[in-house]
């Protein structure tokens, strides 16, 4: 099995539909310039608040993927 290394990066991914629409939509759009998407983890989610009703989620997302490295003779 070959090794591997990541490279981490950090995301913020929002919406007004919801916590689930937030990370799909910053995945998706994060695939677009990043190759070897493998892994994300959430690290915060926040949201705004308006006249008592929850209007718009913010979700924070650590993004992992494979570093490609050229082969060795």
């Amino acid at each position: 099995m070959p090794d591997h290394v990541y490279k981490i990066v950090e995301i913020v991914g929002s919406s007004e539909i919801g916590v689930d629409d937030a990370i799909r939509t910053a995945v998706t759009r994060a695939s677009q310039s990043l190759h070897s998407l493998d892994w994300f983890e959430v690290v915060e989610t926040r949201g705004h608040i308006q006249d008592g009703h929850v209007v718009h989620f913010q979700v924070t997302l650590k993004l992992g993927f494979k570093l490609e490295f050229p082969k060795s003779a």
